[in-house]
């Protein structure tokens, strides 16, 4: 059975400028949570053939939709990272995310905003996410039947599978590259083997007392817990490798609106 295509019609009732938003990585065991975000306006936004919830596309395609889709709507991907999850819990790390999306979308975009549409059964960007630039619409499968909402979910998936795949490189134990973070078979038993890294969510359960402990990456194993020592003059300066950036990460929530 082919795959529903989305539309406009609830954004069109909802008044014509609405942000729709959709998360990725809530479930998984490491890396940031990631939400996305699109604007659309009905009367003038006009999105590429194909566009539909990111998990029934390909990786390719949804690869080329998320350069195509940004020419035809603002959109901002807002992410936080596993300490955060840790600190605050899920559903306040999603809000927290979703406000950076927000922000990232820039003031002159989020005047005269109709709405916010949120896809799923609960409102926790309300709930949780202070004050926001409209009102929020909840809707369960709004990923597939929503097209802003769509949108916001190819963009947030392909931002932050990339980001993976760059913390693999750096944890090549755990196959980020291939699972995402993601409960699989592999990435548990790395877990066992080789405890937690700095990217784990360690409030979570991981695994036993592996939890409770924290891998050195093998590159830095290698290279001195990955601290290169440059000399300069009578004197080692230790360089580390440069920290990941996580969308949004830092910046001042509620300031916008």
């Amino acid at each position: 059975m082919a795959a529903v295509a989305p539309t406009l019609e609830l954004e069109r009732a909802l008044g014509g400028r609405v942000i729709g938003l959709d998360e990725v990585g809530r479930g998984a065991l490491a890396g940031p949570v990631a939400v996305g975000a699109c604007l659309v306006d009905t009367e003038l936004t006009q999105f590429p053939a194909g566009v539909r919830d990111s998990k029934l596309l390909t990786p390719k395609r949804r690869l080329a939709l998320a350069e195509q889709i940004p020419q035809c709507a603002p959109c901002a991907v807002g992410m936080a990272e596993p300490g955060e999850i840790d600190e605050l819990g899920i559903t306040r790390a999603l809000a927290l995310a979703a406000k950076r999306a927000l922000a990232g979308l820039g003031e002159e975009a989020l005047r005269g905003v109709d709405a916010i549409l949120l896809d799923g059964s609960h409102d926790w960007l309300s709930a949780y996410g202070g004050s926001l630039p409209a009102p929020v619409t909840v809707r369960p499968k709004a990923d597939r039947d929503c097209l802003s909402v769509a949108a916001a979910s190819v963009v947030a998936k392909v931002a932050r599978d990339e980001l993976m795949v760059t913390l693999a490189a750096r944890h090549p134990q755990y196959a980020w590259e291939s699972n995402k973070g993601y409960g699989s078979a592999v990435h548990r038993q790395a877990i066992l083997e080789h405890g937690v890294s700095e990217q784990h969510r360690v409030s979570w359960n991981l695994g036993g007392a592996a939890a409770h402990t924290v891998a050195a990456p093998p590159v830095a194993q290698a290279a001195a817990a990955a601290a290169v020592e440059v000399a300069e003059g009578d004197e080692a300066v230790s360089q580390d490798p440069p920290a990941v950036a996580y969308p949004g990460a830092g910046q001042e929530e509620g300031t916008l609106w």
